[in-house]
């Protein structure tokens, strides 16, 4: 079957116990800080219009979300996730230029960030015009932050005053030139 990257919607809510789980095992296997999430959590990503599901047929086999943070200044895309079974197949890819679209079209003037202990994240993010930067450059915004008290590094975080992690912070700007063609070359006309 062909796997369909698309917004999520509330017939997909049944999803967020399953996203739950994928997130805390690949947390587990990795080694490293995801912040957990709840499925009443993921519940109202989806019902906000805020999700992006991957799905073979009926079976979900990734996810990703988008939240905004001091009055749509900034959004973060979070939560990207792909079943084991159907990695390397370059999913995540599409997962993630979705919920960059998802991101874009929602909020066309905000700064988009990411938050990544991942290396292939890091990569998809750089090919969308993300750069890595300080976490003095991501939201100052008090709620965002308390997310990070479900990862397993969040003492590293709170030891160093929320300046340095063992994540990379890495923001997406629209108003950088480079970015307008990166984003026609990927997207098209889109925006």
């Amino acid at each position: 079957m062909e796997i369909n990257v698309i917004y999520a919607t509330s017939e997909h809510n049944k999803y967020a116990e399953l996203v739950c789980q994928l997130i805390y095992e690949s947390a587990l296997k990795r080694g490293t800080g995801i912040a957990k999430r709840t499925p009443e959590y993921i519940s109202q990503k989806i019902m906000d219009g805020k999700a992006v599901v991957a799905l073979d047929g009926d079976k979900l086999v990734g996810f990703s979300y988008i939240e905004s943070w001091e009055h749509e200044k900034f959004v973060a895309t979070s939560g990207l996730i792909v079943d084991p079974q159907y990695r390397g197949q370059g999913l995540a890819g599409r997962i993630k230029e979705k919920t960059f679209e998802l991101a874009r079209r929602r909020f066309p003037q905000a700064k988009i960030f990411s938050i990544t202990t991942s290396l292939p994240v890091m990569k998809l993010n750089t090919r969308l015009g993300y750069k890595p930067v300080t976490f003095s450059e991501l939201t100052d915004d008090e709620v965002f932050w308390k997310g990070c008290e479900g990862c397993c590094n969040y003492d590293i975080l709170q030891r160093n005053d929320r300046v340095r992690c063992i994540c990379t912070g890495m923001l997406y700007d629209p108003e950088d030139p480079d970015n307008a063609e990166r984003e026609k070359a990927i997207f098209g006309n889109k925006y």
